[in-house]
């Protein structure tokens, strides 16, 4: 049988396992022109959460009773299409199903022995173009000034981290505990951390990790974190807005400070973005992330789930920061 997993109930809060749902159907036959496919890398990622809820946002939202879908690595089973043959590894956005049947629109043939599969849902995937694109296109990061990389132990954030020290940025990165903080600046080359667990002053700890203020912010996070980072952002800074992951899961909007007066007095941009903004740019990004990998410039992280049913708990846990770099399910 084929297991797929859909949502059965809208989350109110953080998501839960009673939120999904498993059913069992027959695998699918491929007819002309159409292929099957098995999952074999499954990614889960927190902006999935906005597509739970029945909102406006700039995806449509999940509909209930219905699969749910991300980026997955799978193999051609079984191919009636001349684009591809039984063996082929693809990626692209497909539904949460161990076996599915595709025409091929939309698929990316990927090379496995470039790169392991699962990096091609990360660091030569969604989240190596997110933060590669984000940081360039807005940041526009100049060798000498500061970035500053909230999440920074996560997929994006170590991306981004590593690309700023190529750039020549002093990198300052936040995360949730004491080991993440220190693998920031062991493996992936910040210069400073901040534990925000264990921060109570965040103005200050910003202060004293960035003493001539801070140029660039790449912000994962929001909240709190983000309010200590505007009051110490320098003249023309510019903010980039890939993520929100602190609120999330609220029921009511948080409020904090307004932003308004400190763009103001700083000449500053702050500039939401999703990667789809710069789709035309993709190939440019693809080939210097992976001119980078190949020459030993950047690293990158996983954290590997096994078991196509752990797929639910394995999206729960970016929420609890179970991840260390990408959140990964190995089917």
């Amino acid at each position: 049988m084929n297991k797929t997993i859909i949502l059965d109930k809208r989350p109110v809060g953080k998501p839960q396992s009673t939120d999904f749902k498993f059913i069992d159907s027959e695998i699918p036959e491929a007819a002309a022109n159409e292929i099957i496919l098995k999952a074999t890398y499954v990614s889960v990622d927190p902006y999935l959460r906005g597509r739970m809820s029945d909102a406006k946002s700039y995806s449509a939202p999940f509909e209930l009773q219905k699969p749910i879908s991300s980026g997955v690595v799978a193999e051609v089973t079984v191919s009636n299409n001349a684009a591809f043959r039984k063996g082929d590894f693809v990626s692209g956005l497909l539904e949460w199903k161990e076996y599915q049947k595709s025409n091929g629109q939309g698929l990316l043939k990927i090379d496995p022995s470039k790169a392991p599969l699962s990096a091609y849902l990360g660091i030569l995937g969604m989240t190596g173009l997110t933060a590669y694109l984000g940081l360039s296109e807005i940041g526009k990061p100049k060798a000498g000034e500061t970035l500053v990389v909230s999440g920074a132990a996560g997929a994006v954030g170590s991306v981004v981290g590593q690309i700023g020290k190529i750039l020549g940025c002093r990198v300052v990165g936040i995360a949730g505990t004491d080991e993440k903080a220190a693998l920031l600046k062991t493996r992936y080359g910040f210069d400073a951390a901040i534990n925000y667990n264990t921060t109570a002053d965040m103005k200050q700890a910003i202060a004293e990790a960035c003493p001539d203020g801070v140029d660039v912010y790449f912000d994962n996070v929001g909240g709190e974190i983000t309010d200590g980072v505007l009051a110490n952002i320098n003249k023309f800074a510019r903010l980039i807005i890939c993520g929100s992951i602190s609120v999330y899961n609220e029921t009511t909007v948080p409020m904090g400070p307004r932003v308004e007066t400190v763009l103001i007095k700083n000449s500053a941009l702050m500039q939401g973005f999703i990667v789809a903004n710069y789709a035309a740019k993709f190939p440019e990004a693809m080939a210097k992330l992976s001119e980078w990998l190949q020459a030993g410039k950047l690293t990158y992280s996983e954290t590997i789930t096994e078991g196509f049913d752990q797929i639910p708990q394995a999206f729960i846990g970016l929420f609890e920061g179970k991840n260390n770099g990408k959140m990964i399910v190995k089917i």
